[in-house]
């Protein structure tokens, strides 16, 4: 299976998924940077609780590839500490729903250190965290609050959707001088392969991607979503576009208004929960700047606004094809 919805021209490489890519450019980024640092608890030794850090300990020591207590709040201030001495740190966070301890640091340090400075300290850190459901973890273990995160000024927010995007943002990420999340979506962690190059390469960061282009309605999406998203417009009589957002701090607002502009009906899906998710932002900036555009109005199909309910009913909670189809479905049909 396929990540891609359209493969890219000439694309070669070996067959990889989310997870070995990671941790492909983890390896290739600490070869050619000796400043890179890793830090998070199980990522030493046993190389994660998904494997991501596999092998990473064993070939660059424990002075790179740091095995912390429990503790996010400590993971999270020392790389900030160190990033500020000079050091480009790469800490892991389990998992999204453990992040919550650390967000005073998140709040009062990393976020904040460079304007409190005047400019005068970087804080190039990358934090890698596992988010979203999909794998019926246990209670925290599937959230999706990325809302927090792009609410937040002086923060990047980047979410990979592929194989090949997962490579290139994170080597971009890490080799960029601001602080910033980079959200793995753990659903999609082994759920495809594509072709992926062996030599090292970055995506530009802060650009939205076109999955495929259409006339009739916009899709924006991110993360685990692009996949249903493919899938419902392959479903639905329109000629869909899908507009991969990747980076949701800051925002493409370039790209999303260039696409609804011309196709003048939108939807976003996302797994988030609806009140205050990206949506809402997504549909105000269309609502403020493109209004005269529109054929119907923005329809969002995301998470309810309940806490991640158990394994049982996890597949009813979460996004899928279907509700993106019907969300499709429902703006071409709309009559004003």
């Amino acid at each position: 299976m396929s990540l891609h919805a359209e493969p890219r021209d000439g694309q070669e490489g070996r067959e990889m998924n989310i997870v070995t890519a990671v941790n492909e450019t983890l390896r290739q980024e600490m070869q050619r940077d000796d400043s890179v640092r890793l830090l998070g608890y199980d990522i030493g030794p046993i190389g994660g609780v998904y494997r991501a850090t596999e092998g990473l300990h064993e070939e660059f020591g424990e002075e790179r590839v740091i095995d912390t207590p429990l503790s996010e709040n400590g993971i999270l201030g020392t790389a900030v500490g160190m990033a500020m001495r000079g050091c480009r740190v790469v800490p892991e966070i389990q998992f999204m729903g453990f992040f919550y301890p650390a967000f005073g640091q998140f709040m009062y340090t990393m976020a904040k250190m460079h304007e409190r400075s005047g400019g005068a300290l970087e804080v190039p850190m990358t934090v890698r965290m596992p988010y979203s459901g999909g794998i019926k973890s246990s209670e925290y273990h599937s959230e999706s609050t990325e809302t927090f995160l792009v609410h937040t000024p002086g923060v990047r927010v980047v979410v990979p959707s592929t194989p090949y995007e997962t490579k290139g943002l994170l080597a971009a990420t890490i080799r960029d001088d601001d602080p910033a999340f980079f959200l793995e979506p753990k659903k999609i962690y082994r759920g495809g392969t594509e072709p992926v190059p062996d030599e090292e390469y970055t995506i530009s960061l802060d650009e939205a991607r076109y999955v495929r282009h259409g006339e009739d309605v916009t899709v924006y999406t991110w993360g685990a979503m692009v996949r249903h998203a493919v899938t419902a417009a392959d479903a639905v009589d329109a000629d869909v576009e899908i507009v991969d957002l990747r980076t949701l701090s800051p925002l493409d607002v370039e790209t999303i208004l260039e696409s609804v502009k011309k196709t003048g009906r939108a939807v976003v899906l996302h797994e988030a929960r609806r009140t205050l998710g990206l949506g809402a932002e997504i549909s105000a900036l269309i609502n403020e700047y493109a209004l005269d555009h529109l054929h119907a109005p923005i329809k969002r199909a995301t998470g309810y606004d309940v806490h991640f309910p158990g394994h049982q009913v996890e597949d009813a909670y979460l996004p899928d094809a279907d509700r993106a189809q019907h969300a499709i479905e429902a703006v071409m049909n709309y009559e004003f």
